[in-house]
């Protein structure tokens, strides 16, 4: 076999061989070690004594089992200290569960590896920016809208060692994005605008930081601004619980300027010796497994993803598992499209080779065989498809339920295609947060690529709206959603369409029906007459009232009655209305205990548009 492929001299991270037997036991130096159900009988084989005598042990402690009785966790423990033996339960993870594999490296093995540093803050406090300075680069100029829009990830040697940056957008709507940064992160680098200080997103920033349990560092940008104060920002930290090293804590605060370049030496310093106390390794004798960071469909390349290695060595032709879709590494490039042969710990690489688009957040690995990789894939997918089945199932039981108990809900439908998907995951993120009790925000679909006779024809058996974000349907696309007559509508900058959604559930609501004040009139004077009742002479002193309106007849402030006129006059001529600022003759239908002084008004029913 090759040795370009199989790469003997790395250790695989999984066996795949299938285990056939129904319970592994063993007695090594005292420690009973099993790894799944086990019976008494099986036990007792196991430990050497007699199933009668655990039976009989149990029986004292008040449980009545049999031989064949399947026992926990606890009852094992149990008995194996009552018969003088310590216990051992491990986990066997299956190939197809990698995620959940936890590897104990050889410490020789072991080597440093680089820190992964991810920058978060509020939108527009300067995170891309700082990565510009840091790089020599200018990402910032060449963003949409002037935020982020993907994860981008970029490695710079300082001082002869490497860190890997990871720059997450700071939008509100890729909250998801920045919790997926912290999860592969070994500290965080918070960027807070000195003229701003702490806002929304930096509170979140923080709240993710904690959860992930990565020490944070403290940039204060934007010092080169006139009048900015520090020390504000450093007190709104400690607010929230981020404590800065002058004021007794262990937070790095360090002051600088990304436009400038000032001070960003002292920042990566306070990086290196904050990953050097950490003590950070991996081995890179093995088989590479990590995180997808970004993964999208290029239009000339195919599937194309971005990969966190966060343990062992990828080469250019290993065989990898990329959540449900696998293929082989064809070619391997770093942020700035130069081929690698391989990537060690903690290096971002752009792969393609792969059969699918994979998630942002997927966990992947690599394998010696290509047969082997392409088992697990489809076990994974096949696993994947069916909790999808489930899910739907039950969503759509739910939506039943909820129609016939509260009403009727109006949905809207909606199929999202992006240019990457993370950006498919945040819009649909954002979108479904708009739900609310009178309008479900229906995702039927968000997915990496661009617009296609498929997503037209789905759309158009489920009446839903295709929402394109930086991708463009073609000119037979177009035809096809004008013979379907679906809506396509396309957006570059995501709060555009978040906006345009709202306006759109804005108009969807049932409109309301409110009473509007449309004018006053000052009782001055009073005429009886014998046939009508007493007409109220008055002054209009707001708005103004018309003939047959509703009104109310005020004393004091206080409503003495409530009906509508009967009649509205000027100078002895029946008139349908009478503005501000003018008399009139008012008769009040089925009220004659009308005084001076008192006020008459007038209102009427109006439609208002739910918010």
């Amino acid at each position: 076999m090759s040795k370009k492929n199989k790469a003997p001299t790395r250790e695989t991270n999984v066996s795949t061989k299938v285990n056939n037997s129904k319970v592994k036991t063993k007695l090594n130096g005292g420690v009973f070690t099993y790894t799944g159900a086990i019976s008494v009988g099986e036990l007792a084989t196991a430990l050497g004594v007699a199933s009668s005598d655990i039976i009989k042990f149990l029986f004292l402690q008040k449980k009545m089992i049999t031989i064949n009785t399947v026992l926990d966790d606890e009852l094992i423990g149990t008995i194996c200290l009552e018969f003088g033996y310590d216990f051992e339960k491990k986990v066997i993870v299956e190939a197809e569960n990698f995620e959940d594999l936890v590897i104990e490296d050889d410490p020789t093995k072991l080597v440093e590896r680089p820190p992964v540093v991810t920058v978060m803050g509020h939108v527009d406090h300067g995170k891309t920016t700082l990565i510009d300075a840091i790089r020599n680069s200018n990402v910032a100029a060449g963003e949409v809208g002037g935020i982020s829009q993907e994860i981008g990830a970029y490695q710079k040697e300082i001082n002869g060692k490497k860190i890997t940056f990871i720059d997450t957008p700071g939008h509100e709507a890729f909250t998801a994005m920045r919790s997926r940064g912290a999860s592969v992160t070994d500290i965080v680098i918070l960027v807070v605008a000195a003229d701003d200080g702490v806002m929304p997103q930096t509170v979140e920033a923080i709240d993710h930081a904690k959860a992930a349990g990565v020490p944070i560092v403290v940039a204060i940008n934007k010092m080169d601004k006139p009048g900015v104060d520090p020390n504000r920002v450093k007190n709104e930290l400690m607010q929230h619980d981020v404590i800065p090293e002058d004021f007794g804590g262990d937070a790095v605060c360090v002051e600088i300027s990304a436009k400038q370049k000032k001070n960003i030496d002292a920042l990566l310093e306070a990086v290196l010796f904050i990953a050097e106390l950490k003590e950070l390794k991996a081995n890179p004798d093995r088989y590479a497994m990590g995180t997808v960071l970004e993964a999208k469909l290029d239009k000339n390349e195919g599937p194309k993803a971005t990969l966190l290695i966060q343990n062992g060595t990828m080469k250019t032709g290993d065989f990898l598992v990329v959540g449900t879709s696998y293929g082989k590494a064809r070619r391997m490039t770093n942020e700035f499209k130069k081929v690698l042969s391989e990537a060690t710990p903690s290096t971002p690489v752009s792969v393609i080779g792969l059969t699918e688009v994979p998630e942002a957040g997927d966990r992947f690995m690599a394998f010696a065989e290509e047969s082997e990789a392409r088992t697990i894939a489809t076990k994974r997918k096949q696993i994947k498809e069916s909790k999808t089945r489930n899910a739907t199932s039950a969503a759509s039981l739910e939506d039943l339920f909820n129609k016939i108990h509260e009403g009727e809900v109006q949905n809207i439908n909606i199929i999202i295609k992006a240019d990457s998907t993370g950006s498919a995951e945040a819009v649909k993120s954002s979108l479904e947060k708009l739900t609310n009790d009178e309008i479900k925000i229906n995702i039927i679909r968000a997915t990496a690529g661009g617009i296609t006779e498929s997503d037209v024809l789905l759309a158009s058996a489920s009446n839903a709206i295709i929402y394109g974000f930086n991708v463009r349907p073609d000119a037979r696309t177009r035809a096809k959603a004008e013979e379907e007559k679906v809506e396509i509508r396309l957006h570059r900058i995501i709060y555009a369409l978040i906006e345009e959604i709202q306006a759109a559930m804005k108009g969807m609501l049932a409109p309301t029906m409110v009473e509007k004040v449309i004018g006053q009139a000052e009782v001055r004077r009073l005429f009886k007459v014998s046939k009508l009742g007493t007409i109220a002479g008055c002054m209009i002193i707001d708005g103004s009232i018309k003939n047959n309106a509703r009104i109310r007849v005020l004393r004091e402030g206080i409503i003495v009655y409530e009906g509508k006129l009967a009649s509205l006059q000027r100078e002895k001529d029946q008139v349908k209305e009478v503005k501000n600022g003018y008399e009139c003759g008012m008769l009040v239908e089925n009220f004659n205990d009308i005084k001076e002084g008192d006020i008459i008004e007038a209102s009427e029913m109006v439609e208002e548009k739910g918010e």
